[in-house]
């Protein structure tokens, strides 16, 4: 019972972790990539009113590629490096971003790189290279690479991965315990084996090891009924009709004592226990 509920819940878990891995990533993209271009767009504002123009237009911020951003201007512009960095760090800041990033300064004419930097969100780490040189007035646009995020789709992938394997390690686990419980009882020519007990109904013995426990007809025909049927529900009138039916009169507590001596004598074997389904029957419960 305890590992049904469990597989119900992890089963139940690992659905809505599939439903959730399928749903489309650019939902999840968008957001990120709106609010980029929205700060890019003020990345630019500002570098123009570092040059005293707040006329001339910035034009669309265009996503290059995968966490790839491209600004562009209308006129020509100039300026001083590190008038960009602290731009853009500023802007990021405000924006929330904790994004690792490279920005690159291009020439419209020949897309050569006029100017780059590298950010780690580590001071040691960043490369802000000649930031204190004027880079003269041309045309130029300006790409921010963001460099530490991967593409939803990939993470999504990647649980989805170790979703499935969790699911499958837990069904061979399942599958496993089964077949284990179904080794424990063994049927051998002469004997079953009952845990750490022989069985031997026709001499109405169990034996542990070189210890004989002696079992009266009664018991071992009873025995043979649970062992048949491990972990498996018994009615009481099934139990008393094949044990009781052709010998004479039954009383009504003769099979719950019956039950009572075979369960001392199971009891050295912590895993077998015969249990008492109230008001339904016994179980012969292997764990």
């Amino acid at each position: 019972m305890m590992h049904k509920k469990y597989f119900s819940i992890l089963f139940l878990v690992i659905t809505v972790f599939c439903i959730w891995s399928f749903s489309d990533p650019e939902t999840n993209k968008e957001p990120f990539s709106e609010k980029v271009k929205v700060v890019l767009r003020e990345v630019g504002n500002q570098l123009l009113l570092s040059n005293k123009d707040s006329v001339s237009l910035i034009l669309p911020v265009k996503e290059l590629a995968s966490n790839k951003y491209q600004i562009s201007f209308e006129k020509q512009l100039s300026f001083k490096p590190n008038i960009l960095v602290d731009i853009v760090k500023n802007a990021f800041e405000k924006a929330s971003f904790s994004e690792n990033y490279i920005v690159e300064v291009l020439q419209c004419s020949d897309h050569e790189v006029a100017y780059s930097y590298q950010i780690k969100n580590e001071s040691e780490k960043d490369i802000i290279p000649c930031s204190g040189r004027f880079l003269p007035k041309n045309c130029y646009q300006i790409e921010v690479l963001f460099t530490n995020r991967n593409s939803g789709y990939f993470n999504r992938n990647t649980l989805l991965i170790i979703g499935f394997i969790v699911l499958f390690g837990w069904l061979f686990f399942v599958f496993y315990q089964r077949k284990s419980l179904e080794k424990k009882v063994e049927m051998n020519a002469n004997f079953v084996l009952l845990g750490i007990f022989s069985f031997y109904p026709e001499q109405h013995k169990l034996m542990q090891k070189a210890k004989e426990i002696s079992l009266s007809k009664k018991e071992c025909e009873l025995l043979e009924i649970f062992v048949a049927n491990p972990n498996q529900i018994i009615k009481r009138e099934e139990l008393t009709k094949k044990v009781w039916e052709d010998n004479g009169v039954f009383v009504g507590r003769s099979l719950d004592t019956y039950i009572s001596k075979l369960r001392k004598k199971l009891k050295e074997d912590t895993s077998i226990q015969l249990i008492n389904i109230h008001g339904v029957g016994y179980k012969l419960e292997i764990k």
